[in-house]
């Protein structure tokens, strides 16, 4: 009967705040000696300082605070729902504190990210006290550390650690690790990770996970290598991490490796695994292996269908990105902000001006969703690629809130490709303005007078970039294969095969130029004579790694090169017509797309 009334009242805070300041009532359903278990039980379900404080007066009449550690239990509650003062004035009142007691507010503090106040309650515990912190003591710490990135408390704490003699204690080294590698100092994390002698998973997954955010994807893979040897079997966490590092790295062969690795562990149903190796296959270009394995999973969630949704987007299949969207919502899955931001994109990407307004429009009219910055970004991206520069303009101008860079750098895109100077140089002013320091705002409107033949302004842009110490970024293209990426720039003669690239080169630059091929040396942003310009827009990195991928590729594979710079008009049609002549398949992802190009033709409609 007990039990009974119990599980009803913690699912009521009204009724708990009503028995607790009843006497009567109390003490006729809880007979004293379970007293303490029904207030622990009532606090568990505690939602916010009142219900806390009723508690808390039930305490002081009834009971001691040492009984059960409610104390300590109410100290780390107060906390929870946010009364730190409460906590503080209730931690000072206790008559009797221990070392779980000092933990309880510590750790509370430590999950507000009070770190201040961490170590002024750390310090009234060592030294006037004279208690000696454990192991949780030092783990509340750390952790709050971490999570604000305060390295000198952190390596105080790590002083700590060494002299109480529980450095090597695997918890407190795997925290550790994890400050220093989430704080960018990698060596000292792998010191102290090398000088653990117990390593469980938690521990390799961080070096995994640290190598991974540090930008070391390669000593990722290699950590897992060393995991396996050791005889560590990998979890969820580890896989993710490690696919992660595949798309880093864009190596499709080692995918295919943690794909079969999956199979062989048998977490082939985990659908977090599967859709971040779905994600993976559509950022290296592998599109239809991305649908199959999202096909493969049993019960695909809101971030599944969205993840497949946005390798569509990004491979220009708009339509196909739209039906994934109406199948979702089929499935009764509630779209959310991430969900529009991938289905707007995709209508950008294909040109899809009605559909594109009809989804933002029920974004927020149906679903409830407010616009972020994110949707009016595609949503003038999308306008501006249409040419519907002014509607775009009229669109940031309304806003609600304050436009970022993404905003009124989709709309610079669109100045310069229909060639708008005056309002490519408004937006272009706007832009640095936000960010003086980001040279692509400088060189697109520095392109945008190329291309409208005024070099003097042009040479005026690039003259105030290098005053102000920004150096443009070099556009490179990169190639897998024999389990290697290749990587070429413009003008490229560092591969060793370099001769035959450019014997290769000159034969499909012939051969296209009989197919009807000419030169859009309109993108050579140099004012030099026309042969030179030819000779210079002809050894763009992309053309290079197109060569040197039919070298070595087999006929019948796709060939894929990634982009780090948005690929030029003229590399994007030498694409379409060598896709034509020599019947391949080629595929370049720039940063913001995929195009995709077959039989002379390319998949974004040369629309991009």
């Amino acid at each position: 009967m007990v039990k009974a009334a119990l599980s009803y009242i913690s699912d009521c805070p009204l009724v708990l705040y009503k028995l607790f300041t009843h006497r009567k009532l109390h003490n006729a359903l809880f007979p004293q000696e379970p007293l303490v278990s029904a207030l622990i039980h009532a606090l568990n379900s505690c939602s916010s300082i009142s219900y806390c404080q009723a508690i808390h007066a039930r305490v002081i009449k009834s009971v001691d605070y040492s009984d059960g550690f409610i104390g300590d239990q109410l100290v780390t509650k107060y906390v929870k729902v946010g009364g730190a003062e409460d906590a503080q004035k209730l931690f000072d009142e206790m008559p009797h504190k221990d070392v779980v007691s000092w933990n309880s507010l510590i750790s509370g503090f430590s999950q507000m990210g009070c770190i201040g106040k961490c170590l002024s309650t750390l310090f009234r515990m060592k030294f006037e006290m004279g208690m000696k912190p454990n192991e949780v003591t030092l783990l509340s710490v750390i952790s709050a550390c971490t999570d604000f990135v305060v390295l000198d408390v952190g390596k105080y704490i790590h002083g700590c650690a060494l002299k109480l003699g529980i450095l090597l204690e695997t918890k407190v080294g795997n925290s550790l690790v994890n400050m220093y590698g989430k704080s960018g100092y990698l060596d000292a994390a792998c010191r102290l990770f090398e000088a653990m002698p117990i390593r469980n998973i938690v521990s390799w997954n961080s070096m995994v996970m640290i190598y991974k955010q540090n930008g070391f994807a390669e000593e990722a893979v290699s950590c897992f290598s060393l995991m396996r040897m050791a005889g560590v079997e990998p979890d969820e966490g580890t896989i993710v991490v490690l696919l992660q590092a595949c798309e880093d790295l864009g190596v499709g062969k080692l995918a295919e490796g943690f794909h079969g690795l999956i199979l062989c562990y048998g977490i082939n149903a985990n659908g977090r695994i599967l859709t971040v190796l779905s994600n993976l296959y559509a950022k290296l270009g592998r599109l239809d292996t991305s649908w199959k394995v999202f096909r493969e999973m049993l019960n695909p969630d809101r971030v599944a269908w969205t993840a497949m949704l946005a390798g569509y987007a990004v491979h220009g299949h708009g339509k196909k990105a739209m039906e994934i969207f109406e199948s979702m919502i089929k499935e009764g899955l509630e779209p959310d902000h991430v969900t529009f931001t991938h289905l707007l994109n995709a209508c950008s990407h294909s040109g899809f001006v009605k559909e594109g307004k009809y989804y933002f429009k029920i974004m927020s009219e149906v679903y409830g969703i407010v616009p972020r910055l994110d949707h009016y970004s595609c949503m003038v991206d999308l306008l501006g690629r249409s040419g519907l520069l002014n509607d775009a303009y009229e669109l940031i101008i309304h806003m609600p809130m304050e436009p970022n860079s993404g905003v009124w750098g989709a709309l610079l895109g669109a100045c310069r490709v229909y060639g708008n100077i005056e309002l490519g140089k408004e937006v272009a002013e706007r832009l640095i303005g936000l960010d003086p320091s980001d040279p692509r705002n400088y060189i697109m409107l520095s392109n945008i007078y190329c291309a409208a033949g005024l070099w003097r302004d042009a040479s005026q842009v690039r003259t105030l970039m290098k005053d102000r110490g920004l150096i443009r970024t070099s556009g490179c293209s990169f190639v897998e294969h024999g389990n290697k990426i290749h990587r070429f720039v413009a003008g490229d003669r560092s591969h060793p095969e370099w001769e035959k690239i450019y014997v290769k080169l000159e034969e499909l630059i012939e051969k296209i130029r009989r197919a009807g091929f000419v030169s859009k040396t309109e993108f050579v942003l140099h004012d030099v004579e026309e042969e030179i310009k030819e000779d210079m827009i002809n050894k763009h990195s992309e053309k290079l790694a197109i060569a040197f991928g039919l070298l070595v590729t087999n006929a019948g594979m796709p060939l894929i090169i990634i982009k780090n710079l948005r690929i030029c008009g003229d590399c994007h049609s030498t694409a379409k017509f060598i896709s034509l002549v020599e019947k391949r398949t080629i595929i370049i992802r720039d940063p913001k797309r995929f195009h995709h190009f077959d039989n002379g033709l390319c998949s974004c409609g040369d629309y991009w």
